[in-house]
């Protein structure tokens, strides 16, 4: 192996360490935006086409939804979303089989898809629903002060 070897295994050495830049993953990001008419759907589509890395968009106006699809970064989504100066927000909904208690007060919207419920942090539990143990307590059998209309 001559100089001329060694200078090429030197440039391929440092050449190697030079930062790679990561890829980019495909992202999903869906949002649940307020829109009332398909003016207002076209819009919203046309700003989030926009995006820097946005290969397909979405937009389901009765779900009042938007999804993005592409090499794109949530915040950046979301901030161009807003410039539409409507109601925006991060799809909140997930299918009620993925939550752990999807009856507490917290979970349900009346406003959501079917079979789906709103996205809450697995801390929540039962007691933090709107029922009261007092109440519940006020009228249960094992009380002997319990109501005695019952």
């Amino acid at each position: 192996m001559g100089v001329e070897g060694t200078l090429e295994y030197i440039s391929d050495l440092l050449s190697s360490m030079k930062k790679k830049k990561k890829k980019k993953q495909t992202q999903t990001v869906a949002l649940k935006i307020r829109m009332d008419c398909e003016g207002c759907a076209r819009k919203v589509k046309k700003v989030l086409s926009g995006v820097k890395g946005a290969k397909s968009v979405d937009v389901d106006l009765k779900q009042q939804k938007a999804t993005v699809t592409g090499y794109v970064e949530p915040k950046k989504v979301l901030a161009a979303a807003q410039t539409t100066k409507k109601k925006v927000e991060l799809w909140p909904y997930v299918p009620y089989t993925l939550v752990a208690n999807p009856y507490v007060a917290q979970a349900y919207d009346k406003k959501a898809p079917p079979n789906h419920v709103r996205k809450v942090p697995d801390t929540a539990n039962i007691t933090e629903t709107t029922v009261d143990d007092r109440y519940s307590n006020m009228f249960s059998d094992e009380n002997p002060n319990a109501c005695s209309i019952m």
